[in-house]
């Protein structure tokens, strides 16, 4: 039998037979009602799956300065980049931001949910792991719980909101430029992305290839998880040794990527730029931090950190600000730029 979802704490207490005070009392402090009465609560939670209200709690007794930044990867630069953007702008508000890594693991990313909780925050920035690696259903019920804005990975209709780079537009860019410099690019991915994102951007090269009429060419190596240069690199070892390579013009699907295949080029000896000395071109998209600094640099289509973050943090003040709602879940897709460097 369906249990009645209900819509606030008078609710859940009537249902439990429990008094509203008490109901709020164990709220605040489990320890400080009797074990019997906590025991009935927690039954109660149980069976009918309640999670409060935190906000509206929190609003009765004043919100805390609390605000958590929860990202997937904290060793990948670029969440490492977006979240101190994200701090900064928190703390020049007036806010305590605290930092969460998942570390690329659907539990830890669970646990934090659970701490951030206890925090009793006035909201929280999120970056998910995806709707393929997050418990949608644990996000869902923290997002009722808890203010929070998604950003940089979306899950479609979870949250009051969304702010991100626009993934499409960033291959969309890519495929424009090298296909009128030169030979159209085949794209290297890995098999089990990590990042979400890396999906989107699958779709979008494989649309932009049938829009201009060119025949795609998907270059997946093995590879899982978050160390995306070894991927790189030893997926590049083997498609040169292999000759698996269909055009000189390689679009890889993240900077990280590209960093390692540009080790393996080297290795092997295999020259990397504009120019029909070189035996390859090749981009990437997001500018890593240290993209600039490869070996020819990257050519990539970068993500507005600054547009990004500040879009991401005035959209959770304005969500603080009306009480918790919008009124209708927002999206906002921030255009990449292309920035063109001496690989490409």
């Amino acid at each position: 039998m369906k249990q009645p979802k209900f819509r606030n704490m008078e609710e859940f207490a009537a249902a439990s037979g429990i008094s509203r005070p008490t109901v709020s009392k164990y709220f605040n402090d489990p320890d400080s009602v009797r074990p019997s009465t906590r025991n009935r609560i927690e039954a109660a939670l149980e069976k009918y799956d309640y999670r409060p209200n935190m906000f509206a709690m929190n609003q009765n007794r004043k919100l805390t300065k609390n605000i958590g930044i929860v990202v997937p990867y904290l060793a990948d630069p670029f969440f490492a980049e977006i979240a101190r953007n994200l701090q900064e702008r928190c703390i020049l508000a007036g806010f305590q931001p605290t930092l969460f890594s998942a570390h690329g693991k659907q539990a830890f990313e669970n646990d934090i949910l659970d701490s951030l909780r206890s925090l009793k925050p006035a909201g929280v920035l999120m970056a998910p792991l995806g709707r393929r690696n997050s418990d949608r259903s644990e996000i869902e019920k923290f997002c009722k719980d808890v203010p929070t804005i998604l950003f940089d990975s979306n899950i479609d209709g979870v949250g009051e909101a969304f702010v991100g780079s626009d993934n499409v537009s960033f291959v969309s860019q890519t495929v424009d430029y090298l296909t009128r410099t030169g030979e159209s690019p085949c794209f290297f991915e890995m098999t089990e992305p990590a990042n979400p994102n890396a999906f989107k951007r699958h779709d979008a090269y494989l649309a932009k290839m049938e829009q201009l009429g060119l025949e795609p060419h998907l270059i997946r190596v093995e590879g899982q998880g978050w160390d995306f240069e070894r991927v790189g690199y030893l997926g590049g070892l083997s498609v040169l040794d292999k000759g698996l390579l269909p055009t000189r013009t390689v679009l890889c699907s993240n900077d990280r990527l590209a960093i390692g295949f540009l080790a393996a080029c080297y290795e092997r000896g295999v020259r990397v730029g504009h120019g029909v000395e070189n035996g390859l071109r090749v981009a990437s998209h997001d500018d890593h931090p240290y993209a600039r600094y490869t070996c020819p640099a990257l050519t990539t289509a970068a993500h507005d950190y600054e547009v990004v973050s500040r879009r991401a943090v005035e959209s959770l003040f304005e969500l603080i600000e009306s009480g918790g709602s919008l009124g209708q879940r927002k999206e906002t897709l921030v255009t990449p730029r292309l920035v063109l460097r001496a690989s490409a």
